[in-house]
């Protein structure tokens, strides 16, 4: 009896410091919030007609996206599955080759493998940062692989891993230099899946900056919205040009013919998109000092709790904390449904993290390391309301 009420107390002690920061339901996991000069420049874009792939809020959109996050260059997409499947395809991610990518990540990062007539080969994440752990990773490619001509080949199947993925989960920065190393000494071309850390820096660099190209997502849930979008960074200036090139159905600029010079795709983003992540990016470091803000009153809120800590940023690192999550002490770990059910039930949207890749029906078949650590991480997370405008800074007060 002793051990229900415990369990009863402990599933209510969570939910009461839930509903102490973001109030009572309904709350949702993640809204968007339209607070500067959103419509005005959408009227424009409406007024003038350019409303399509073509005006000036999409070169002014990429223009802003350089600025922010130091790269060399920004091509605005469609969406954040583009972005990857472009990149990968311009990393020469092909058919027959692997891909390493977390197990734990949305289904997009391995969708856009296979796009490209690959296969993902999912690797473990760590418990500090929830992404791919290097360490762990260097030790099974050591095992497990060989170079063979200058590129790493999986000894079971023989086919080459020709690169890797890293995800900055929940907008917390992996530790991306010591995947680059990884990288280095297997001679394998590393791609950034920035989806959910726009406004994040790894020593003080942006993510998606730090391998040959980098992508974000724009979708209604993130940092900043263009409703659907997302983008690829890059500093290789041939690459960039490709990607252009690659997302405008590769069609030659002409006046009026329609020339194709390869397959493309149709993954531009539209100018009316771009006009609102313009105004979106222009109060991003706002959104952020709340979401941060945010982090620390959910930190504040937990603090009493035992068997539960919150996810901070790692060491070195700052987060945009795009979605803020609570892990459960390992013993604590089957209470997760009930106060998911419970929670959900009164309003308060929260959320599991996704199932691990390796388990789905699409996936369950491609090849996976030991696992150990994200199977674990995936009944003991749970994502609780994170939208910036649960947070009032000094300056609103």
């Amino acid at each position: 009896m002793n051990n229900q009420i415990e369990t009863e107390a402990f599933i209510q002690g969570v939910i009461s410091a839930i509903q102490s920061v973001s109030g009572i339901g309904p709350v949702a996991l993640h809204e968007p919030e339209f607070d500067g000069n959103e419509w005005e420049y959408v009227k424009e874009c409406i007024d003038s007609n350019f409303v399509s792939s073509v005006g000036k809020y999409v070169d002014k959109f990429e223009r802003s996206l350089e600025e922010y996050t130091g790269s060399k260059h920004a091509i605005a997409v469609s969406n954040g599955t583009s972005a990857l499947h472009i990149s990968l395809l311009l990393a020469g991610v092909g058919q027959g080759d692997e891909v390493l990518v977390p197990a734990l990540t949305f289904v997009a990062t391995a969708n856009a493998i296979v796009y490209c007539g690959a296969e993902p080969h999912f690797v473990d994440s760590e418990v500090d940062s929830l992404g791919i752990d290097p360490e762990k990773l260097r030790a099974y490619l050591q095992s497990s692989t060989s170079l063979i001509d200058g590129h790493c080949r999986n000894r079971i199947s023989g086919k080459v891993i020709r690169a890797m993925v890293p995800m900055h989960t929940f907008g917390h920065p992996s530790r991306i230099r010591e995947l680059l190393e990884v990288c280095k000494e297997f001679k394998i071309t590393m791609v950034e899946d920035a989806a959910e850390s726009l406004g994040s820096y790894y020593s003080n660099q942006h993510t998606g900056t730090f391998g040959l190209l980098g992508t974000l997502s724009f979708n209604g849930n993130k940092t900043i919205t263009t409703g659907g979008g997302g983008a690829i960074l890059t500093n290789n200036s041939d690459l960039a040009k490709q990607a252009k090139h690659l997302t405008t159905t590769a069609k030659v600029p002409h006046k009026w013919r329609y020339v194709h010079d390869e397959i493309g795709y149709n993954y531009r983003l539209p100018n009316l998109n771009a006009a609102l992540g313009c105004a979106q990016l222009e109060n991003i470091e706002f959104k952020v000092i709340r979401k941060r803000r945010l982090f620390e009153l959910y930190q504040e809120a937990f603090e009493s709790i035992r068997g539960i800590s919150i996810l901070r940023e790692p060491t070195g690192s700052r987060s945009n904390y795009w979605l803020q999550s609570i892990i459960l002490d390992p013993q604590m770990a089957s209470t997760r449904n009930q106060i998911l059910d419970r929670s959900n039930g009164m309003g308060l949207s929260t959320r599991p993290v996704w199932d691990l890749l390796s388990t789905l029906k699409p996936y369950k078949d491609f090849p996976s390391m030991d696992l150990t650590q994200a199977d674990d991480l995936v009944n003991r997370v749970i994502n609780i309301p994170s939208s910036p405008q649960l947070a009032v800074v000094k300056n609103e007060a």
